[in-house]
């Protein structure tokens, strides 16, 4: 005969699920806005056999730019400086030993000829004085040395020419020419802007300017965790993407996902609503309709909703877990006293019996 105290329990916790399942229901399946169901897709919509191409880009951070330095040439009178590339003519040097050709600055400024000529300092002076010290110790070699000098390479263009990372502040650093604020440009423009910094230094520089790393411009894939929270990826856009190129980014659909899947296109400046595209996915992936494989955009939001049921199963596993635990510890300790009080009686009465 079942004890009254266990059918009190099983009723309360039949009582409980049917509470939690109607709270649960109540909570999952109207979670969604029927704004969001009742949504018909744009006839306008970039998708995947319309495709548009993206604006022309703008510079943000954490962006990459690489820097061509075309024309770099410092304003008179330049000093030569160490890691400087110098380009030395002479005439009149012995046959078997010519000068001729570019040379380094070594780091203690000196200019290292090669035997028999030896090294000759030439840090810190003009194109002109360099000639002249050229010239000066050349004559302890040859009778009448003509010496010509010219700059090769200035080692700041090294720091001009590479990639620079657009930092938090929106400028990339030049070396010794400073930094430029490039945030908000496009190519062309930042490409204007570094040469108008540059040209304080230099005379008429020229350089090019390309993207390598177009990292400031992203869409997010976030998928419905059905109670055990939300799963955002942050994906680079390329341009060419769309929502099932993205979902496989992602390793297609969870477990606990849904076929539910709509974007979340962020409101231009001035417009009263985000917009909201609603995905077919059976569509695409079965049957090959590409009227919802919407091309996706940069601030896209994919919302991969949750699987009810699952929604519903992790609900009331969470809800009838404390309790259960506390009905452990309650099963325990009971038993644990009928146990203490069957040997007590046991001893009791092995005692009686004169044992």
């Amino acid at each position: 005969m079942r004890s009254p105290g266990r059918f009190t329990v099983s009723k309360r916790l039949c009582v409980l699920a049917v509470l939690c399942l109607s709270a649960c229901g109540c909570a999952v399946f109207h979670r969604d806005s029927d704004h969001v169901k009742a949504l018909l897709p744009p006839a306008d919509a970039p998708a995947e056999l319309r495709k548009v191409s993206l604006p022309e880009y703008t510079i943000e951070p954490p962006d990459i730019l690489v820097v061509d330095a075309i024309k770099v040439v410092p304003r008179p009178p330049y000093r030569i400086q160490s890691l400087d590339q110098v380009f030395i003519a002479v005439k009149g040097t012995l046959a078997e030993f010519p000068i001729f050709g570019a040379y380094s600055v070594e780091p203690g400024g000196t200019v290292n000829l090669g035997a028999p000529y030896g090294s000759v300092r030439l840090g810190g002076l003009t194109l002109a004085e360099a000639a002249q010290a050229l010239n000066a110790h050349l004559r302890t070699y040859l009778e009448a040395p003509i010496v010509t000098v010219t700059l090769a390479q200035s080692a700041a263009q090294q720091q001009i020419a590479g990639e620079h990372l657009v930092g938090p502040d929106g400028t990339i650093s030049l070396g010794v020419y400073g930094n430029v604020y490039v945030v908000g440009l496009t190519k062309l423009q930042a490409k204007m802007a570094i040469e108008a910094h540059l040209a304080r230094y230099l005379e008429d520089p020229v350089v090019a300017v390309d993207v390598a790393g177009y990292n400031s411009k992203v869409y997010y894939i976030v998928t419905q965790g059905a109670g055990f929270g939300d799963a955002v990826y942050r994906l680079p856009v390329t341009g060419n993407e769309t929502v099932l190129d993205a979902i496989s980014h992602v390793e297609g659909l969870q477990p606990h996902s849904s076929k539910q899947i709509w974007i979340a296109r962020p409101a231009p400046p001035g417009s009263p609503a985000a917009q909201l595209l609603t995905v077919d996915w059976d569509s695409i992936v079965q049957t090959g309709a590409t009227e919802t494989n919407y091309q996706v955009l940069p601030g896209d939001r994919i919302f991969i909703a949750e699987d009810r049921l699952v929604a519903i199963d992790s609900f009331v596993a969470k809800a009838i877990s404390p309790i259960e635990r506390m009905m452990g510890f309650t099963l325990l300790g009971t038993t644990t006293v009928s146990r203490i009080r069957f040997f007590h009686q046991g001893a009791v009465g092995i005692g009686s019996t004169g044992f």
